[in-house]
């Protein structure tokens, strides 16, 4: 290793560094000089100013993936639609199993993993039912009242209609 404010000498078999440094510079000088875009004068080469162009030449197959005919395209989207559409019958059977209690919600999490931001979710709604199990059992005892003699139930008043998608009764005197 050279002392300061000396030169570092070139011994045989290292090449001569400032040499190097020389020849790069000149190649960036080169680059920066060398034009980045070039605009044709000459009126018969046709331009996109010029709009579309449309010939007689037959179409040249482009390299990449071959052309699919309509028919191959609407059987791979149908095979496509098919799939998704299992999704939501599978997530309807999770949700009964986890609501009668016959499934452990840790396994279906681990099994739906593959897709982490479905199982994430599935957890989640889990530990909601469980959640509620407990506050359906700790809540009051059902109370039966038993009656002794003959009991009347008074419904002169009472026109009751229910309709709507989601049910709804109206009880109107």
């Amino acid at each position: 290793m050279p002392l300061p404010g000396q030169r570092p000498t070139v011994t045989a078999g290292q090449p001569d560094l400032s040499h190097q440094a020389q020849q790069l510079l000149a190649a960036v000088e080169d680059a920066l000089q060398a034009p980045t875009s070039y605009r044709s004068t000459d009126p018969t080469v046709p331009s996109w100013a010029d709009g579309p162009k449309i010939g007689t030449a037959p179409a040249v197959p482009q390299p990449g993936v071959p052309p699919m005919s309509q028919r191959s395209t609407d059987i791979g989207r149908t095979a496509l639609y098919c799939g998704v559409a299992t999704v939501p019958p599978g997530l309807i059977a999770i949700g009964l199993l986890l609501a009668s209690g016959q499934a452990n919600p840790t396994v279906i999490g681990c099994i739906c993993a593959a897709p982490a931001a479905l199982a994430a979710p599935i957890l989640a709604v889990a530990r909601l039912l469980r959640g509620a199990k407990e506050v359906v059992a700790a809540a009051p005892a059902e109370i039966h009242q038993h009656y002794s003699g003959p009991v009347h139930q008074d419904q002169r008043n009472v026109h009751t209609r229910t309709s709507g998608l989601w049910a709804k009764t109206h009880n109107r005197q």
